[in-house]
């Protein structure tokens, strides 16, 4: 069924009504997934509409979208969604900043640690001297990755294991908002054999310092990029940096979807949001804003990439590791992060006068609200 806009703001003002334990029945998890449909639908053409209108576009195996220089496409992307996955390594659980955007926002301080002088890899705590024997035994990954939190709160731990998965010759990317590197440990961590550096450039709201510890950073590390979610306030603080922020000749900038869970979802209360595959929950202004930071960088030929990390290239991501992890044909931990539907969450954009659905039908009978036969 293709629901009206105006029957399903009156199913969903109902159903943010209810007690969190109550379940829908069946028929009224029809309306709710009939009306995600009809949202996602909107959302997708106009951002296809919004693709249409970049000249330069690509795609990496279908997988993804980007523009500009390929041969700087990130490696720990392509590891991510050709190779074996996103192997996280997970050490430091403490952070300088808190986000609103953050997946952790409200529980930084809340957060477990990994235990002194070990390391978690794959879920499993090791210390160093037991990533040799990791080594010999187990298939090397085509990359990994270090986060959880800000790695820079003590990066000198970091150092021996850098260069043990160098020395195994296995690509490495850490993420970090910038706000503590300097020049010294820069060069250590490419020294040490760091092949990818990521700086969350909208933590820091675009500050000059860490503009700066880029343009650093590309002294000492091959590959240098910003990956940071993409929010209006990030948009505009580029775009009154970007001749700073591009003259410190980065390879690329990963624009993330935001996207959102039980922690951070409430920073952006009264958006209008969209759940792509019934999956991840995003403002619909994220992957739309990207787009046009990609129609811009496409026009004015920035010698880099900038690749459209969105919920499509989540999806796909999920999809490649299941395969090469070996479960059934479908399988992907791809799936919605809150444990009961937000209902209330879509309101806005059900009660937005300027977000139309692409076409409406009645609801059959049975199906209408307060005439519902269960």
């Amino acid at each position: 069924m293709k629901i009206s806009k105006k029957d399903a703001l009156k199913w969903f003002e109902f159903f943010s009504t209810l007690p969190e334990e109550e379940e829908i029945m069946t028929k009224q998890q029809e309306i709710v997934y009939s009306a995600f449909a009809q949202i996602e639908a909107a959302i997708d053409h106009r951002n296809n509409m919004l693709m249409s209108e970049i000249k330069g576009l690509k795609t990496l195996k279908n997988r993804t979208f980007f523009v500009g220089n390929e041969s700087k496409f990130p490696q720990g992307c392509r590891s991510c969604l050709l190779g074996t996955g996103l192997n996280a390594i997970r050490k430091t659980n403490k952070c300088n900043m808190e986000c609103k955007f953050c997946y952790d926002y409200g529980e930084l301080e809340d957060i477990p640690p990994i235990g002194e002088g070990m390391w978690e890899i794959g879920g499993t705590r090791f210390y160093d001297k037991d990533i040799d024997l990791l080594l010999s035994i187990q298939k090397k990954p085509t990359g990994i990755c270090y986060v959880y939190l800000e790695p820079f709160m003590e990066i000198e731990k970091y150092y021996p294991v850098i260069r043990k998965f160098s020395d195994a010759q296995v690509h490495q990317h850490l993420y970090t908002n910038g706000i503590l590197a300097t020049e010294e440990t820069l060069k250590a961590l490419g020294e040490a054999g760091l092949d990818e550096i990521r700086f969350n450039l909208g933590a820091s709201e675009c500050s000059d310092k860490v503009i700066e510890n880029i343009g650093t950073a590309k002294k000492y590390i091959k590959s240098v990029g910003i990956e940071t979610p993409m929010t209006p306030e990030f948009f505009e603080i580029f775009f009154e940096k970007k001749q700073a922020i591009l003259d410190t000749k980065l390879d690329f900038i990963n624009c993330a979807e935001l996207h959102l869970n039980e922690n951070n979802i409430n920073n952006y209360y009264g958006e209008d949001m969209y759940i792509s595959r019934q999956g991840y929950i995003s403002p619909i202004w994220s992957r739309e804003l990207t787009l046009k930071f990609m129609k811009t960088a496409d026009e004015e030929k920035w010698d880099l990439v900038v690749h459209d990390c969105s919920n499509y290239t989540k999806f796909a991501r999920d999809l490649n590791l299941s395969s090469k992890e070996g479960k059934w044909f479908g399988a992907s931990n791809y799936a919605c992060e809150f444990s009961r539907i937000p209902y209330e969450a879509f309101l806005p954009i059900l009660g937005d006068d300027n977000f139309k659905f692409l076409s409406e039908e009645e609801l059959p009978e049975g199906y209408k609200p307060g005439k519902m036969i269960f």
